[in-house]
């Protein structure tokens, strides 16, 4: 459930408040200020306010303005806790069931969110991580920005760590660290995903993949242990990489591999993103999929479902990864004791990208 324009307003000023913006004692601005700042109605802004003069941080005095308090900290009643969650992206593909698992279940245990993401970019990751300290919350729930290269950020993940703030990561994790983790194997995704397509008579097949993500890495490594295992043999050609800044070209690079070998019949691509993207620039240049061409993607994600060719994936158990990853750093943070990672056995949804015989 999507937070509402006063709540959002709301823990933003309680930010500023943490991060001694507004230091305790000093007015916040007036209410027509922050109308043209959040650009929202009066009403909206007096409910942000009034919401937090009822949790003891703001207080009004009549004829003065309101200010900021500390009165709760002087509350009798159980602070909630707070869980930073930190994924690379929040609207797009299959992050928003992700989170809703992880609110669903942070709400049932009485916790707060505090979400931010890092567009899988360093700098916006190193924001994110001084925000979650500045905040002090209980608990962090990671998905790793750039995984599968060096980390210009390991330094902020130690100090949480040595602040007893107790971490889990999703989808992949930074090896560096041995955190928890809680992560899809990669690596059958991979084998399972080639295996599909060699098992369908596809003996010339490319592989697409992301390598600045550590899932990338494994489901490469899983196709090559599934062609070694079939004794089918590629080039180096027959694997085209790419990047975060780089996924738009991969249409054309696969087009041009594809005219250099036309005796490949089959690609496995390392999302449901990319697959698609590829499908409707190849099925453009006049390719017909799946009777030329036999395209996997991985993920089962909302776009394998939608188009005249519906894409033939493997399961990823979204909103399930969000209620674990909620269940298990909320009993680390209740016993202060880390759980033991979970790695989710991924499985084949065939739908009509391949070609079947």
């Amino acid at each position: 459930m999507s937070k509402t324009k006063y709540q959002i307003i709301a823990d933003e000023l309680k930010e500023k408040i943490f991060s001694g913006d507004y230091p305790v004692g000093t007015t916040i601005p007036p209410e027509l200020q922050l109308q043209k700042d959040y650009e929202v109605s009066r009403h909206t802004v007096r409910q942000s306010i009034a919401q937090l003069v009822n949790e003891g941080y703001l207080r009004k005095e009549k004829g003065s303005g309101t200010y900021v308090d500390d009165a709760y900290k002087r509350s009798k009643g159980p602070t909630p806790k707070t869980i930073g969650v930190i994924t690379t992206y929040l609207s797009d593909y299959i992050f928003p069931s992700i989170i809703r698992g992880i609110e669903k279940t942070l709400s049932e245990h009485g916790y707060s969110l505090l979400l931010a993401s890092t567009n899988n970019d360093y700098q916006q990751e190193k924001a994110c991580l001084e925000k979650m300290i500045r905040y002090g919350v209980d608990g962090l729930i990671v998905e790793p920005t750039k995984s599968n290269q060096y980390n210009p950020n390991l330094a902020l993940y130690v100090r949480l760590r040595e602040q007893g703030i107790p971490m889990v990561m999703i989808n992949a994790v930074y090896e560096e660290l041995e955190s928890a983790s809680i992560c899809v194997d990669d690596v059958k995704a991979g084998f399972l995903a080639a295996e599909y397509l060699i098992h369908q008579q596809q003996d010339k097949l490319l592989f697409v993949t992301k390598i600045d993500d550590l899932q990338g890495k494994y489901r490469m490594k899983g196709f090559i242990q599934a062609c070694e295992q079939y004794d089918i043999q590629f080039a180096p050609e027959d694997i085209v990489t790419y990047t975060t800044e780089t996924r738009k070209q991969v249409p054309d690079l696969v087009k041009t591999r594809l005219k250099e070998a036309p005796e490949i019949t089959g690609v496995v691509c390392y999302n449901d993103q990319i697959a698609s993207l590829l499908l409707d620039r190849l099925v453009e240049a006049g390719y017909q999929v799946p009777e030329q061409i036999s395209i996997i993607g991985n993920d089962d994600s909302s776009l394998s479902k939608v188009g005249a060719v519906k894409l033939s994936t493997l399961i990823h158990p979204k909103e399930k990864m969000g209620n674990d990853a909620a269940n298990w750093i909320v009993q680390a943070v209740e016993t202060g004791k880390p759980g033991a990672s979970i790695l989710y056995e991924p499985e084949l949804v065939k739908r009509d990208s391949v070609l079947e015989k």
